[in-house]
């Protein structure tokens, strides 16, 4: 199997007794098995998960000390033949004191042992009581004997080099800290933290957690497992809830349910492979690495091979099936009032850069047009700029439809603009003449003459006014190249250069929801705001085209660009992957195929795969040369900032990547 550099990890929070050390063994080497059933890569459990962390005093205790001991043991011997690594939270005597550390287990044996460094102490803490800190320890020596072995202990860094993965461990308290140990781990090339811990709960205290834990994964660009003690820990003080985050790079995959009774194991996969990524691309990681890492303080130790995921399993992480756009209904309208603001102040600047008196818009009725033409009514509201000053040109052809030709006009007159139609087809009929083309022949020229025509009358209507042409296009057509050469592909500004054709559609929503309607409805965005909603949403239904080719014998669209091209919303799903997360062919369509299960069979998503490496190698040509325009997202194929890359560049082994699928 392929390597797709995801490894499962797995959060376990287990039903335990307070210093019932073999009925917490038990409960831990179930879990374990289940890992195991589960192909899991690593397993996490709490802090001192042996003895449960609440025991106080009774960590004195020597009778409680070697069944710890024992338990450990047990747990060791019972991974002899299992390939899960396990990394659990105990109590070691070490030189006439005690220390709270996280070991690793892998294979039947011991690799290492990190000792906690920070102890809490203040409030309803006590930890200095009864553990020493690790921060002296870990300087003077490198290794304890434990069970006859001699095992690395300190700042560790455990590597499989085959599966190019490292993976460190903090405990607990040692997150909260400033500078974490966590952080230096990463800067030493740790792509992913584990924190045995005990954290009990509070009001507002699970979120400030969680906000922690995905914070500190965004920083070290890795991943972080966390996972906390459970409802079975002594409430003699303080209550436990259980509390696991899984996260990756500042998003949370997984969280726990808290307050469950039962023992559970948490489950989510971490992608190393865009970690790699990520760190790769940053040379201000690497630089922060240099001043801060402490190289010489860290150990290293080898894990034999770790498991990863294979091509044949179900994920427990969910890949969405539309990555530009979040799944809950509350950051859809963050996320698309920002970019609608971030399009507007992107254009807002370049007019008043400019000096331009007027704002030129070609609108045809479709969804992209439309967008710009609400960023620009938006630019112009913020400017204190007249509607009118907007020249809102409609410029029918031979494929423009009776439905997008009365949209268009319908939105241009409600927003105030001023309106010209300019017909098209007699300039283009002589431009064949000119050119001694056959009007009959519905291909390439008869298509693009149209585009070009089209992009000659708004920049020479920009000439005459003074004024500025806003570009249409989207982030989809140009990372296809579903756009003329010098047609619709120019602009003098594209405030939707940014923006992916799935995303266009919420946004358009948004305005309608938010500008237009609702309890912040701007009343004068428009001449009426329940007309251009209905107008808006009837847009919104209408097939994407670019309306290049006659109608069919209805007068309806027939040409229809999802059956030119594919899905839209499987060519964003690729331009996502592929452009931020450097995804190859196997694993793209292995995410894919989770993401799209039971809409889309594998041939459907190799047969599109194929269609977008084939068009975003060969239009690179068309980005090297596109005009200004805001970047609103992650994703972003401008050649002056996220995307670099030659135009000549061969795709064919991307293409037989695809082929041997």
């Amino acid at each position: 199997m392929k390597n797709l550099g995801l490894v499962r990890v797995g959060a376990a929070v287990p039903d335990l007794k307070v210093a019932n050390t073999q009925y917490n063994t038990e409960r831990i080497i179930r879990l374990i098995h289940d890992a195991e059933q589960q192909q899991a890569g690593f397993l996490l459990f709490p802090e001192l998960a042996i003895t449960g962390y609440t025991c106080g005093d009774l960590f004195y205790q020597e009778h409680l000390y070697h069944s710890q001991l024992a338990g450990l043991s047990r747990i060791v011997a019972e991974t002899a033949k299992l390939r899960v690594v396990v990394i659990l939270g105990c109590y070691l005597r070490i030189e006439n004191s005690l220390y709270n550390c996280a070991v690793f287990i892998q294979s039947g044996e011991i690799k290492g042992i990190v000792p906690k460094l920070f102890l809490p102490s203040s409030r309803e803490h006590c930890e200095s009581r009864w553990f020493a800190s690790g921060l002296e320890l870990s300087h003077s020596r490198k290794s304890v004997c434990l069970f006859e072995r001699e095992i690395p202990f300190g700042h560790l860094i455990f590597t499989d080099e085959t599966a190019e993965l490292s993976v460190g461990a903090e405990v607990c308290e040692d997150l909260w800290m400033p500078i974490s140990s966590g952080s230096q781990l990463a800067l030493n090339g740790a792509q992913i933290i584990f924190n045995p811990s005990a954290s009990n709960d509070t009001v507002g205290k699970a979120d400030y957690r969680r906000s922690l834990v995905t914070v500190e994964s965004a920083k070290c660009r890795g991943g972080y497992v966390y996972t906390s003690s459970g409802v079975s820990e002594s409430t003699t003080d303080v209550v436990f809830s259980g509390h696991s985050v899984i996260a990756e790079n500042g998003v949370t995959l997984k969280e726990s349910q808290r307050f469950t009774r039962e023992s559970t194991v948490y489950y989510s996969e971490i992608d190393i492979q865009r970690i790699r990524f990520d760190r790769s691309q940053s040379p201000d990681f690497s630089q922060c690495a240099s001043v801060f890492s402490k190289r010489d303080q860290i150990q290293t130790v080898r894990l034999e091979r770790v498991r990863l995921v294979t091509a044949d399993q179900r994920l427990y992480r969910h890949y969405g099936k539309n990555p530009f756009v979040p799944e809950k209904e509350d950051q859809i309208n963050a996320r698309c009032g920002e970019i609608f603001n971030l399009q507007s102040a992107g254009l807002a600047k370049r007019i008043q850069h400019s000096h331009s008196k007027k704002s030129v818009v070609g609108i045809s009725g479709g969804l992209d047009s439309t967008l710009a033409l609400l960023v620009t009514a938006q630019t112009h509201q913020l400017l204190g700029l007249p509607a009118s000053d907007i020249v809102a040109i409609t410029m029918p052809g031979f494929g423009t439809t009776g439905k997008t030709y009365n949209n268009a006009l319908t939105i241009m007159r409600l927003l105030g603009a001023d309106v010209r139609e300019i017909s098209i087809k007699d300039a283009v009929n002589q431009h064949f003449a000119d050119i001694g083309h056959n009007a009959s022949v519905h291909d390439v020229t008869y298509e693009n003459s149209q585009a070009r025509e089209r992009t000659q009358i708004l920049m020479d209507a920009a000439n005459q006014e003074g004024g500025l042409v806003v570009g249409t296009g989207d982030l989809s057509e140009m990372a296809l190249g579903w756009c003329t050469y010098n047609g619709d592909h120019m602009s003098m500004y594209g405030v939707n250069a940014s923006v992916p054709k799935t995303l266009v559609r919420y946004v358009v929503k948004w305005v309608m929801e938010h500008k237009l309607s609702g309890p912040d409805a701007d009343p004068a965005f428009s001449s009426d705001n329940a007309l251009l909603k209905k107008t808006l949403q009837d847009i919104l239904d209408t097939p994407i085209s670019p309306e290049l080719l006659p109608p069919d014998p209805n007068g309806d669209i027939a040409q229809k660009t999802e059956e030119s091209v594919g899905p839209y919303i499987l060519h964003d799903f690729f331009i996502y992957h592929t452009v931020r997360s450097g995804v190859a062919p196997e694993k793209l369509l292995f995410l894919a195929e989770q993401a799209f299960a039971g809409e889309y069979d594998q041939d459907f998503i190799k047969k599109w795969m194929n269609v977008f490496y084939r068009r975003f190698f060969a239009q690179q040509f068309k980005r090297s040369c596109v005009p200004d325009g805001p970047k609103v997202g992650s994703v972003s194929l401008s050649p002056r900032g996220d995307w670099r890359m030659p135009s000549d560049a061969d795709s064919a082994i991307w293409l037989a990547a695809c082929k041997e699928q």
